[in-house]
């Protein structure tokens, strides 16, 4: 593929040594456009640039590290001359029950799903904001709009990431720079495998319902339907979009299981409408 013109958008994207990163990384090189492809070991995503030596640029990069977040996006924009698109998808799972939860365990999750998203976010804006465009994508989750058994901890960190793009989105659009929260639902990612996490001490009163979540999610590993690749490309279409959306649910299952709680939230706030509105003084 011939370089593109140095108008080609350039792209930041964090944890690419698999899954969703890789993916969205490859597609967009193959797009045309200039990727930083960011790992915590380069070594496993340098033949992901190899074939682009003009366009693609692998770094190292731990997002729960200041100094290494400070020294990769300086190389980024030396090298390509600023930061168009970041992707933050660097993130993993930790599926306990509330109270089987490890502090440090759920701590470490919350420095790397959200905190991490937030410092390298803010060490890419002053860029975006010079050159008055941008677009930051956010990688959520189904599970950062719904909570459920085991998941309450990676829910947190998802929800988290939710509010934080919408109130940002609200900050930044006067500036010309956009914010895309994705959420997929289960997605043929090593998320459901080796990078999953599980309490050391599970306990046996939440085997029906922490418990069998756990077994159901990592017993289907490898074979969700959601397709890594499609979302890739699914996320390129999103940027490319002259009117991007704030929030793209991907997969079908991700998709039924949003619009379920939309209508049981609806059929709720319906049903105590009364006691809702009763909480303001009377109006005179």
């Amino acid at each position: 593929m011939a370089s593109p013109p140095d108008t080609a958008l350039v792209w930041f994207v964090t944890g690419c040594s698999t899954g969703f990163g890789r993916a969205i990384a490859s597609h967009a090189l193959k797009h045309g456009y200039r990727v930083v492809a960011t790992a915590r070991n380069p070594e496993q995503i340098k033949e992901l640039v190899a074939a682009y030596p003009d366009t693609g640029l692998a770094l190292a990069l731990d997002v729960t590290n200041a100094d290494r977040i400070a020294r990769a996006v300086a190389q980024a924009e030396r090298t390509f001359g600023g930061i168009d698109v970041l992707v933050n998808n660097a993130g993993y799972g930790y599926l306990a029950a509330v109270e089987e939860g490890d502090e440090q365990e759920v701590r470490a999750m919350f420095e790397t799903n959200f905190f991490g998203l937030v410092a390298v976010t803010k060490r890419v804006l002053p860029g975006m904001r010079q050159r008055g465009r941008g677009h930051i994508i956010n990688i959520s989750s189904v599970g950062g709009l719904i909570g459920g058994p085991a998941g309450g901890y990676y829910n947190a960190t998802k929800f988290a990431v939710e509010g934080l793009s919408e109130a940002l989105s609200k900050e930044l659009e006067p500036l010309g720079i956009r914010v895309t929260a994705i959420e997929p639902g289960p997605f043929r990612t090593d998320f459901a495998g080796r990078s999953l996490k599980q309490p050391r001490n599970p306990i046996d009163a939440y085997a029906k319902t922490a418990g069998a979540r756990r077994a159901e999610i990592t017993g289907r590993s490898g074979r969700q339907a959601g397709d890594p690749e499609r979302a890739a490309e699914a996320i390129i279409k999103v940027v490319e979009s002259p009117a991007p959306p704030l929030n793209l649910v991907l997969g079908r299952n991700g998709l039924e299981r949003v619009r379920e709680k939309l209508a049981k939230l609806t059929r709720t706030i319906d049903q105590w409408e009364a006691v809702t509105l009763g909480a303001d003084f009377p109006q005179a």
